[in-house]
């Protein structure tokens, strides 16, 4: 028979039945003894499911892993201590049971790494969710888990590869190598680990936060998610703008919020010169002491422009965020071209032209 994982794979024929019906009892018992643990643990989790939620929510999650990593450890060690231990193949199917292991527990680790960390995110989401700090606080959380999901993973593969007695000796022969690992540093510095290290870079230096306000490749939209490669940005018409995180690292970006959600906005008008500027100005600050918008920091209509036969008035604003400044732009823009149409027409934007008489021939 060929050679597989390093062991000659070969059926014996003198195990009696007696062993064999010795280690299916064996078995059973074993998924039972694992039958009672779960049940067990499933109603330990519903008497104090109504206490704390959490521990639930907790159970459900780990359940199914926890259950074929308890099932699997029960084969494993029925299995040693029976009679397929005495088998040629029993090492074939201890190395299987091993890697099987190894992937499931990985599993159940980043389940529980997971949960620990969203906990930590609803905690500090219900004591403040909207200022810079807690915005910071839960990018970086978001990127630490994503990142320590990917170490497990990292490690559980390399458990598994290095199981083998072949791959373990290739492996150290290769870490060995100081030019290849120089080779592959710079490589990685390039590629797809230069996009992870600008990941971190980003959740860990403030520059971006998952909410945050900014415009890029002239959009406006929000940072909805940070990931360890790619960072998406909410568009305000429900678009999507993925960009890599290298982009954020190596050009501007405009951000609205770095501080504070707190913004200043504009509106210009262009409009004849006889326009009643004070008038204008008293039905500017009637209209947006009327508007929850407002938050009264400030407010004022300025002359900023008289070329090209108009004038043009510039109305500031302030809001608490840029929601509020985008709907009271609106809202003024729209009420003072009201008023100026029904209360002051020849305020209206007009284009003069003057016709000289034609000389008599």
């Amino acid at each position: 028979m060929p050679s597989f994982f390093g062991v000659t794979a070969s059926v014996s024929s003198n195990l009696d039945w007696a062993a064999w019906v010795e280690t299916i009892v064996a078995l059973l018992i074993a998924v039972a003894i694992v039958a009672v643990v779960v049940i067990g643990v499933r109603f330990v989790a519903a008497r104090a499911r109504g206490r704390s939620a959490w521990i639930g929510e907790l159970e459900r999650r780990i359940r199914t892993p926890g259950m074929i990593l308890a099932f699997l450890i029960a084969v494993w060690i029925t299995c040693a201590v029976t009679a397929p231990s005495a088998l040629s193949w029993w090492p074939v199917l201890q190395r299987v049971l091993l890697i099987a292991v190894v992937l499931v527990g990985a599993w159940l680790l980043s389940t529980v790494v997971t949960f620990g960390m969203e906990r930590l995110m609803q905690y500090d989401s219900r004591r403040d969710a909207t200022s810079p700090e807690a915005r910071r606080r839960q990018t970086q959380l978001t990127v630490l888990n994503r990142l320590v999901v990917v170490l497990i993973s990292i490690i559980a593969i390399g458990a598994v590869l290095f199981s083998f007695p072949e791959v373990r000796a290739v492996g150290t022969s290769i870490l060995a190598s100081a030019g290849v690992v120089s080779i592959i540093a710079g490589l990685a510095a390039q590629s797809t680990l230069g996009n992870l290290i600008a990941g971190v870079q980003i959740a860990f230096t403030d520059a971006i936060r998952v909410g945050d306000v900014v415009v890029i490749e002239g959009e406006w939209g929000r940072i909805g998610e940070i990931n360890l490669s790619y960072v998406v940005v909410y568009i305000w018409d429900e678009r999507r703008l993925i960009l890599p995180c290298t982009y954020f690292t190596s050009k501007p970006v405009e951000s609205w919020t770095r501080r504070s959600d707190k913004i200043l906005g504009t509106v210009y008008m262009d409009l004849d010169w006889r326009v009643p500027v004070d008038a204008v100005r008293e039905k500017f600050m009637e209209i947006i002491e009327a508007s929850d918008a407002w938050d009264r920091r400030s407010a004022n209509v300025l002359v900023t422009g008289s070329e090209g036969g108009h004038v043009t008035l510039r109305f500031k604003i302030s809001a608490a965020n840029s929601d509020d400044q985008w709907d009271l732009r609106c809202l003024v823009r729209e009420k003072i071209m009201t008023w100026l149409q029904q209360e002051h027409p020849e305020s209206l934007p007009v284009t003069r032209v003057m016709l000289e008489p034609r000389p008599a021939p």
